[in-house]
């Protein structure tokens, strides 16, 4: 699988660390389907296919993470999207949390082959990691996730710790279902003083979904 030519034909030139990211877009693959001959780590059909829904897709919104002193990716799985982003953007720390425990080993030396000095895994769940308010007071925190629990359950889980950590906030990566997940979770986010807004949206090529980038924080004044 040449990954890294599908990756120089499909990430845009404004991404920081292009050439970066396509060689260790690539490697981080290339390890992915090594992986899955031993267990099922992720779903990989196509070169294109992998490329495009797991770097390309982990990307396409980098510029709402630039202003981030901190990023916390709940439920990394493979390390998406919390390792492209890590690639892309460097001077930002990162922690990738992943409960399975075959995962995180596996994230974890994905990471370290990477080289990735901003990254650390955690083999924790989200919510725990923010329950230890391991992140300094005032910090530009963004909890984030590809795969993360609808958003009335992220409300009940990640709210109270985005109330709590003064700056910080949530961005979800959400598809096709968010109107139907906002209407649901309407209720709990008024109790919990939470609101959500559709920052950015983008269609993934090849008809391979579409993406809309959703804001979780408190109500302004909260």
């Amino acid at each position: 699988m040449d990954f890294a030519e599908e990756l120089a034909g499909l990430l845009p030139p404004d991404v920081p660390n292009r050439e970066l990211l396509i060689q260790k877009g690539a490697l981080h693959l290339d390890r992915i389907v090594e992986a899955n001959q031993n267990f099922n780590l992720t779903r990989i059909t196509t070169t294109r296919e992998a490329a495009i829904k797991h770097v390309l897709d982990s990307v396409l919104p980098w510029q709402l993470f630039a202003g981030a002193t901190h990023i916390l990716d709940a439920g990394t799985g493979a390390g998406f999207p919390g390792i492209p982003l890590a690639v892309a953007l460097p001077d930002v720390g990162f922690t990738l949390a992943e409960s399975v425990g075959k995962k995180a080993r596996f994230v974890e030396a994905a990471a370290a082959e990477l080289g990735l000095s901003n990254v650390r895994v955690e083999a924790l769940r989200a919510e725990d990691i923010l329950a230890r308010s391991a992140f300094p007071a005032g910090s530009r925190l963004i909890l984030t996730g590809r795969a993360v629990a609808p958003i009335v359950k992220a409300a009940a889980l990640f709210g109270p710790a985005l109330l709590r950590h003064k700056g910080a906030r949530a961005l979800f990566y959400k598809g096709p279902a968010l109107h139907e997940e906002l209407e649901e979770a309407a209720p709990v986010l008024r109790r919990l003083k939470l609101r959500c807004t559709v920052l950015h949206t983008y269609d993934l090529p090849d008809g391979l979904g579409h993406r809309a980038m959703v804001e979780m924080g408190p109500f302004r004044g909260a």
